[in-house]
């Protein structure tokens, strides 16, 4: 059996999102009742914000890799980032891993793709939409990714860092963000829409029906790390 290594606690509630999820995606195609091997390193979130604040990409980047390194000597046979964000510098973290790592933004393009979509919309931190990790990824498999304008995007980070973040998770905001998604439809012409941060989903999963469809990333993260642990 294989083990899967995760960094989680970015944040803490999403982590547990991926522990449930790959827990009963292993065992629903597995049908015998067993368990996957899982190993959870929860890493200190404050310390990575600080440095995507800063632009300390550097720092990030070593902080993540060492975090690899200890799932690598726990006995991970490979390894996921259970966040978008930390994605920001996954190139350099996967340079420097010792075990396979299993991508959020690869393993998002390629559902993208196989449900035919060509222009998606992408919502999550600021980090996540101003940074070229993902349209790298999603102009190689020639798709347009589209994000919020600078108005949508500072209300978006805002609400992730300050509530969703926090495990706060309020009406108002649903509603907020519902219309950021309606709008960019009618401005935009996007197909679908990516719920690029973790935290996303747990507000929103709910929301798709009579608008467009979401790309949850938890889910199809989780998917791929499932199809693994059984490869």
């Amino acid at each position: 059996m294989k083990t899967v290594g995760i960094i989680g606690g970015v944040g803490p509630e999403s982590t547990i999102e991926y522990y449930r999820f790959i827990i009963a995606g292993y065992r629903q195609r597995k049908g015998d009742a067993s368990y996957p091997s899982i190993i959870i390193n929860s890493i200190d979130l404050n310390r990575l914000i600080a440095w995507m604040n800063a632009n300390e990409l550097d720092s990030a980047a070593r902080y993540l890799s060492h975090e690899i390194e200890r799932l690598a000597r726990a006995g991970a046979d490979f390894g996921a980032l259970a966040s978008n964000t930390p994605h920001i510098v996954f190139d350099q973290i996967r340079a420097r891993s010792p075990i396979p790592l299993i991508s959020i933004v690869e393993s998002t393009c390629d559902a993208a793709r196989a449900l035919g979509i060509k222009r998606v919309g992408l919502l999550g931190t600021r980090f996540t939409m101003q940074a070229r990790f993902y349209p790298e990824v999603f102009s190689r498999a020639g798709l347009d990714l589209i994000v919020p304008d600078e108005a949508e995007q500072d209300y978006i980070h805002e609400k992730y860092m300050g509530e969703l973040l926090n495990n706060i998770f309020l009406p108002e905001t649903r509603a907020g963000l519902l219309e950021i998604v309606d709008r960019m439809k009618d401005r935009d012409g996007i197909e679908a829409i990516i719920l690029g941060g973790t935290e996303l989903p747990l507000i929103l999963r709910e929301a798709g029906a009579n608008r467009l469809p979401f790309l949850d990333t938890t889910k199809i993260h989780v998917e791929r790390i499932v199809q693994e642990l059984l490869s």
